[in-house]
């Protein structure tokens, strides 16, 4: 893997306060009633991405391929599975840190075979649409804690939640749903 890659150090919560100028998600307008149906959609656009020819080209050497992003955000539904869990499970959990960057490496992202990624991004994306649409009225105001201080609650992390795999549809030149 190119060693070209500049780690994402922002914090991206501020997608919960405005909408992203790049993708175009306004998580603010988003329901989360809505994640286990748009979950599932998000597995459907990214069956496709890992179908195309150029799943491995990288636009430029700085940029992940659409393999790579495949990859990501596989491990991004089971991350976010995860945390879900918790806080569904638990009162006020603190989530561990993640850094997506080493996950990156240390997986070769760029080395995985698209035939298998497809399917675990299904089943990840899946499993996660099941978790969420199990949510009860009661259960969206639970709260759960990031490494970094920043507090969610299970429908704002839904909303932060479903920025990612749309802005990096966005990344990849694939068409972008406007939940």
């Amino acid at each position: 893997m190119s060693d070209h890659i500049t780690p994402d150090d922002k914090n991206w919560t501020w997608v919960l306060e405005r909408k992203c100028g790049d993708c175009g998600f306004d998580a603010s307008r988003f329901d989360p009633a809505r994640t286990a149906e748009a979950l599932r959609d998000q597995v459907r656009r990214w069956e496709s991405v890992l179908d195309r020819e150029d799943v491995r080209a990288r636009p430029r050497p700085e940029v992940w391929s659409p393999l790579e992003y495949s990859c990501h955000v596989r491990d991004v539904f089971c991350k976010f599975d995860e945390r879900l869990k918790l806080m569904l499970e638990t009162v006020d959990p603190a989530f561990e840190n993640w850094d997506q960057d080493a996950t990156a490496r240390e997986n070769r992202y760029d080395l995985q075979n698209p035939g298998t990624v497809v399917g675990e991004i299904r089943e990840a994306g899946l499993s996660l649409a099941t978790r969420f649409g199990s949510v009860n009225q009661d259960q969206w105001t639970r709260r759960g804690f990031r490494s970094d201080g920043s507090v969610f609650t299970v429908a704002s992390i839904a909303r932060y939640l479903m920025h990612d795999p749309v802005h990096h549809l966005w990344d990849v030149g694939a068409e972008v749903p406007l939940y």
